[in-house]
């Protein structure tokens, strides 16, 4: 067997080189089989017409017995290389000496057919040796050009094939045309011999690439799902220490606006405003990785309204004011009170704030200034919202950097009291849902300009959100269902509720839930999303409702696996998620009991 090529100039280094020419061979085994099917029919045709012509001068009994046995060894080669690529116990030099075996009979065979020629006329010799050199030029391929294959059936033929000619020459007028004849049988073979070391070279690369290719694919996959394991690690560990975390911050918050409601003295009081407001700030920070979760887990459903800009823009410029002011800082509204846009006012609060809050922390002096403006894009009318400082800029090369996750410039200490560097990332993706445009032009040492493109609202359409802070929360009376499994959160509920006239029952499992609400059934549940020993609150609420049908009822979870948050959007139910602030807590109660008791005395506006 010829020396393998196992690289070339295109090819990449094979790690294994047995392994390869392993490789190669049992693809070419593989080749000859399929081919072995293919061919009987178009070589049996062949076989056929050389006989025919035969028969003019012998007759019918010795062609028709060559081409029994033509027909024969086609039949055993379909057979035996239909095997051989199966054919594990005999090793693979034993079965490409049957590959080869199988090709010089079928080429003897063939070779035969020029005993005929001393009877047969021109014409007939001329469409026998057409025939058989073309089978021979057919064999480059149904073999890949193997040259011990390929030789066995080719050698036979044209030698046979040339010596009939050159034998011939002497008992024909045109001697010399017949010499010329057998030279150029033996050149073609030659030739043939030629593009067949080329075709193999050619086949062995591309098995070889092949088979690179396929252990890169494997390595690809394997990186792939290393990835994926570890990034599903990391979910499950961030989901859990989320949680861990959300948990005693939970009760503190709720402990703390309980506190609060107490009367103190100055002293304390100031103490307790402090730690609400440290309490604030953190529970802000796990609000920025919630955001992230609920990203990833596509459960932000958009929900676009009509509304003014200038008036809700002139609420959070209110609420930004006074760290503006701590600052030295300047916070103006440049708006013209027929700005209307069509969007999420929720999501775009969420975007305008963060925009807000960076440029007020990246500001050392000067101000920040809101200004919107009318513009168009291709027809198409918008308001652009610029969010303007004079702070310390962004160098050009940091400029897309800024919106990646957890990337801050200039704190390179961490330092908490600028957050966790998820603002810009939130927006950014926060802006693809709404379908608007984010544009950043940026100089260090003059300032940012962040600039919103919104699309505008008809003019009829104008209806500002309402302000949040405006409901009046009388629950006096209500009967709360508390389910968790963390004792100081389900004491810091209850302290909470109880101060605003609430009558709270606790629990701890959903068999308790259960049997308390049978002994008092509850006006209201707040239930824990993730409970003990496999417990949930969505199959809390679906089992107290079971008894209780339409019982209204708030998920509070510390969980912020996107899978989680998937499950309870699924079951319709509202998720707040720990920390809850006290208002937050008391205005979705608020909600979900006018959807419930639209006439319930305690909540009549």
């Amino acid at each position: 067997m010829p020396p393998l090529p196992l690289s070339s100039p295109s090819l990449p280094t094979a790690t294994d080189p047995d392994a390869d020419v392993l490789s190669v061979q049992q693809e070419l085994l593989r080749l000859l089989a399929r081919q072995g099917r293919r061919v009987p029919l178009p070589v049996g045709l062949s076989a056929f017409v050389i006989a025919l012509a035969a028969s003019d001068a012998l007759g019918w009994a010795v062609p028709l017995a060559w081409l029994a046995l033509v027909l024969g060894v086609l039949l055993l080669r379909w057979w035996m290389l239909g095997r051989l690529p199966a054919w594990h116990q005999q090793s693979m030099a034993h079965r490409l000496r049957w590959a080869v075996a199988l090709s010089g009979l079928n080429g003897l065979v063939f070779a035969a057919s020029f005993a005929f020629t001393p009877w047969l006329i021109d014409h007939a010799r001329m469409l026998q040796t057409i025939l058989l050199l073309g089978l021979c030029a057919g064999s480059v391929a149904t073999t890949a050009g193997y040259r011990p294959v390929f030789l066995a059936f080719l050698l036979p033929i044209t030698l046979a094939n040339s010596m009939a000619w050159a034998l011939h020459a002497h008992r024909s007028s045109a001697a010399g045309l017949e010499w010329a004849l057998a030279g150029l049988i033996l050149a073609f073979a030659w030739i043939l011999a030629g593009l067949a070391r080329d075709a193999y070279k050619v086949f062995a690369d591309s098995v070889l690439i092949r088979q690179q290719q396929v252990r890169s694919n494997e390595h690809l996959r394997q990186a792939l799902q290393r990835a994926e394991t570890a990034n599903r690690a990391k979910t499950r560990f961030f989901a859990s220490a989320s949680h861990d975390l959300r948990q005693p911050l939970h009760a503190l918050s709720l402990l703390g606006a309980a506190l609060q409601m107490r009367p103190l003295e100055a002293a304390s009081q100031k103490i307790v405003g402090q730690m609400n407001q440290a309490l604030e700030s953190l529970g802000s920070q796990m609000d920025a990785l919630l955001d992230i979760s609920k990203l990833d887990a596509q459960v932000l459903a958009l929900k676009e309204t009509s509304f003014g800009l200038a008036p809700w823009l002139a609420r959070l410029v209110q609420e930004f004011g006074p760290p503006a002011q701590r600052k030295g800082l300047s916070l103006t509204l440049d708006c013209p009170p027929e700005a209307q846009v069509l969007s999420d006012p929720v999501l775009l609060e969420r975007v305008v704030r963060n925009l807000l809050d960076n440029a007020i922390k990246y500001t050392a002096t000067g101000g920040v200034r809101l200004h919107v403006r009318a513009a168009g894009l291709g027809g198409e009318p918008r308001w652009e919202l610029a969010v303007i400082d004079s702070g310390q800029g962004i160098a050009p090369a940091e400029q897309s950097r800024v919106f990646e996750e957890f990337y801050q410039v200039g704190n390179p200490e961490r330092d908490r009291a600028q957050g966790l560097g998820l603002g810009l990332s939130i927006v950014s993706r926060l802006v693809d849902l709404l379908d608007a445009q984010l544009r950043l032009e940026s100089e260090p040492g003059c300032g940012s300009v962040f600039t919103l493109s919104l699309a505008a609202a008809p003019q009829q359409a104008v209806e500002a959100p309402a302000p949040t802070d405006a409901r009046e929360h009388r629950l006096a009376g209500l009967r709360v269902l508390v389910l968790d499994d963390e004792q100081s959160v389900r004491e810091a509920m209850q302290a909470l509720l109880s101060a605003h006239g609430c009558e709270v029952r606790l629990a701890a499992t959903t068999r308790g839930a259960m049997l308390d609400s049978l002994a008092a059934p509850p006006d209201l549940l707040l239930a824990d999303l993730r409970l003990r020993n496999g417990d949930d609150g969505i199959a809390a609420v679906q089992s107290l409702r079971s008894a209780l049908p339409d019982l209204p009822a708030l998920l509070v979870s510390g969980d912020t696996a996107p899978e989680r948050l998937r499950q309870a959007q699924a079951a319709g139910l509202t998720l707040l998620h720990k920390p809850v602030a006290a208002e937050a807590l008391l205005e979705a109660m608020e909600r979900l009991l006018v959807r419930r008791y639209p006439t319930l005395s305690t909540l009549d506006a």
